[in-house]
């Protein structure tokens, strides 16, 4: 009998899961749908685009890409104190701001990993149908170096703005928080705000 109680007392502590398995799950199934959803809208665009067009839609996911970066910093660098008061004299959209800081790391996950890494994929993909737009009829050497001079370009659009979105997402972290919390108030959207 004490033999048993010794062992069970040796026992160390059980750690929670560090990996929420059901999140996991659950983030992979929203990406494929976007994946999937955006996919398809790009194609649709560009199908019968000429190659501005194709540029526009380049330059939109880019953009997209780096608004949603700078979202998931702000979520993460943000606090939820300045917004307690605006949420107790019912400020539009205060309390889906404290949804969002409270919820860091999932809003980080959807912003950076799953809209961010779409976003990218499609750049590089759209990226490929103006390479072959521009470089119709000519011959291997002009097709390498419009290919390389696109991908630059999309890399360094992509990191410089990311880089500058997160200067100010961190600057202002309180106002990104405070703009998408009123977008997120007027979205059809049950947020649970104990956790």
């Amino acid at each position: 009998m004490e033999s048993t109680e010794n062992k069970q007392k040796k026992k160390p502590p059980q750690k929670p899961s560090v990996v929420n398995v059901r999140w996991v799950v659950t983030i992979m199934a929203v990406s494929f749908v976007l994946s999937v959803v955006m996919s398809y809208i790009s194609n649709e665009a560009l199908n019968s685009a000429g190659t501005v067009l194709s540029f526009v839609v380049l330059f939109f996911f880019i953009g997209l890409g780096i608004v949603f970066d700078m979202i998931g910093v702000a979520a993460t660098s943000g606090t939820e104190k300045e917004f307690h008061s605006m949420a107790a004299h019912k400020v539009r959209g205060a309390r889906e701001a404290v949804w969002m800081v409270r919820n860091a790391e999932k809003v980080s996950s959807i912003c950076n990993d799953v809209v961010g890494d779409i976003c990218g994929i499609i750049s590089g993909a759209t990226g490929a149908l103006i390479v072959t737009h521009i470089t119709a009829g000519t011959d291997g050497v002009t097709k390498v170096l419009v290919s390389l001079l696109i991908t630059g370009l999309i890399s360094a659009g992509t990191i410089g703005g990311k880089a500058a979105g997160k200067g100010i997402a961190v600057a202002a972290s309180g106002k990104v928080l405070a703009l998408c919390g009123r977008v997120l108030s007027v979205l059809p959207l049950k947020l649970d705000n104990k956790r």
